[in-house]
């Protein structure tokens, strides 16, 4: 509890502006909730249910299928995070289809290698081993603040990242988690209305 009240109070101190989401994009696999300042998405939504596959991800590399302004490999060139997926490419590894249209701009954030290749695919990992039990309603998005870094041509790295999990057959949320996006890659377990406070707008 200590830790999320410092985390909030932090947060409290920092954010100075509402994130805005500007249009979703829904390629049908996930719908991306997207901010045209941050050229990135502030968070997507999918549901998941038996996840997992052996779809080979050779040949998949991120792109951009719309005409929207959004991050490029050259913003990620030589920075330092690496495009973290929001929506799991292994969750539709059943399906190579569904698993390439993870691979958008739309669908990541920069996140540390400490993150992106640790605790966060180990939840990744722990969630879809959930789903074979169970349908899920996943959410996964950053939070922002002033003080956000930015990498390539204004392209900016969330302070935090975080997961939903929503049982849909039980009807209850499963878990709710905050990582700090840094070499330490902390999780907290908070609540959904504080997460809400963070990031200025209703999480659906």
């Amino acid at each position: 509890m200590k830790i999320i009240l410092t985390i909030l109070l932090v947060l409290s101190q920092m954010i100075g502006f509402s994130q805005k989401i500007d249009t979703v994009i829904n390629n049908g696999v996930y719908k991306s909730y997207f901010c045209y300042k941050y050229k990135e998405p502030l968070y997507v939504s999918y549901i998941l249910h038996k996840g997992g596959g052996d779809c080979s991800r050779n040949g998949f590399f991120f792109k951009n299928d719309t005409k929207i302004k959004m991050a490029s490999n050259s913003d990620y060139s030589k920075c330092g995070y690496d495009k973290g997926h929001l929506a799991s490419s292994e969750d539709f590894a059943s399906d190579c289809i569904k698993d390439e249209a993870t691979f958008r701009f739309y669908n990541c954030l920069p996140q540390t290698p400490n993150l992106n290749r640790g605790i966060w695919k180990y939840w990744e990992t722990k969630i879809r081993d959930l789903s074979q039990t169970d349908s899920l309603y996943v959410l996964c998005g950053g939070v922002f603040t002033k003080n956000s870094k930015k990498i390539g041509d204004g392209v900016y790295v969330p302070d935090y990242c975080w997961k939903v999990v929503i049982s849909l057959t039980k009807k209850k949320v499963l878990y709710v988690m905050l990582f700090t996006n840094n070499d330490s890659a902390v999780k907290t377990d908070i609540k959904i209305e504080a997460l809400q406070k963070m990031v200025g707008y209703k999480i659906k």
